[in-house]
């Protein structure tokens, strides 16, 4: 989920709509280092779908950018109801992915000794509670689910001083080294998943980002019955019918973001309808497009978090990579062109002219 969209909001609700999306504050980014190590078994397996070292960790910053603003720690507090949700996928204690990455790093000292000398350094206040045996519990016990709401402002926020010790701790070297770990773990994820849904086709760059993305916010892929069931059906429409199947799930999305309890999107929305219709109107979305939004509308009515809070949300996310146009937490890339007159198909009841 999108943990750190709830924090800029207020900043972005304030600008212009043509204004640009707010300026990460200062940190650690996301990014390649050469201390950064990745395994040579995974490094060859990834490199079969066409991630090589520098592309892993450009599917790495992208992956932060909407989770942390592209910054390796950026810490926030319970507002979605994750106790604490931090790091460059924004792991957290409610899903359970906070754990092991905490683990990982204690481990990674191979002394108790050292360990407790950083713990000490980096997370002085905080430390042994973020490490307590009650917080490394999945789920958490409650001794620290009321220690970590303790650690909460009257806001909702979490105190500085925790911020702080837990920003020092996810931009050390040490951590940083687990975070990436964890990040190739699920590319090793992704690439088995993607080789199930489609093992006899082109594993393409635009199916990799999706599905990551789908991996990171949502866990899994669609199953295989879904998928299977999904596909029967697409294959019974022609080309020329795509278009109303299209707009159908606009209009999902617009309805659903103008709903009373979707957050995240207020400042999207209206703009990626305009785009992603234009799109359609030019019959500018090719068949592995057309399948990946299915695929994407499939998964994201059944996003679950908040009760669905952030259904319209996911959507964008993963709709933005599969049409390379699209804005996410303002944040605007690409842009339609409508160029092509639509003569013959469907007319889109709302066509707005590109950029608007």
């Amino acid at each position: 989920m999108l943990k750190w969209v709830m924090f800029v909001a207020a900043a972005i609700l304030a600008m212009p709509a043509a204004a640009q999306a707010p300026v990460a504050p200062p940190c650690r980014t996301v990014g390649p280092a050469d201390f950064i190590r990745i395994d040579p078994a995974s490094a060859a397996a990834l490199g079969e779908i066409g991630l090589d070292r520098a592309t892993i960790f450009e599917r790495m910053r992208e992956t932060s950018i909407p989770e942390t603003m592209g910054c390796w720690a950026m810490p926030v507090g319970n507002f979605d109801s994750q106790l604490i949700s931090v790091g460059m996928a924004q792991w957290n204690y409610g899903t359970g992915s906070l754990q092991p990455i905490l683990t990982a790093w204690r481990e990674g000292f191979g002394s108790r000794r050292k360990f407790r000398t950083a713990l000490d350094t980096l997370a002085p206040t905080y430390g042994r509670l973020l490490l307590l045996k009650d917080c490394l519990a999945v789920p958490v016990r409650q001794r620290c689910r009321d220690g970590i709401l303790a650690a909460h402002g009257a806001d909702g926020r979490i105190a500085p001083a925790l911020a702080a010790e837990l920003t020092a701790i996810f931009e050390s070297d040490a951590m940083v080294q687990v975070q990436a770990d964890a990040y190739v773990a699920l590319l090793m994820e992704v690439r088995t998943e993607l080789l199930r849904l489609w093992p006899a086709s082109a594993v393409t760059m635009r199916k990799v980002r999706w599905a990551i993305d789908t991996r990171v916010q949502q866990r899994t892929l669609p199953g295989d019955e879904d998928a299977y069931r999904l596909r029967v059906k697409l294959a019974a429409v022609r080309p020329e019918e795509w278009a109303p199947r299209l707009y159908a799930i606009l209009d999902w999305y617009r309805g659903l973001a103008q709903s009373v309890d979707q957050d995240g999107i207020a400042k999207d929305y209206a703009w990626n309808v305009a785009q992603w219709r234009c799109l359609i109107d030019t019959r500018a979305i090719d068949p592995e497009q057309y399948e990946l939004l299915h695929l994407t509308f499939l998964r994201s009515r059944t996003a679950t978090g908040n009760s669905g809070r952030w259904q319209a949300l996911t959507f964008s996310r993963r709709a933005k990579i599969v049409l390379g146009v699209g804005s996410v937490s303002g944040v605007r890339d690409g842009a339609c062109v409508q160029a092509i007159p639509n003569q013959g198909s469907v007319s889109s009841p709302t066509t707005l002219p590109a950029g608007t």
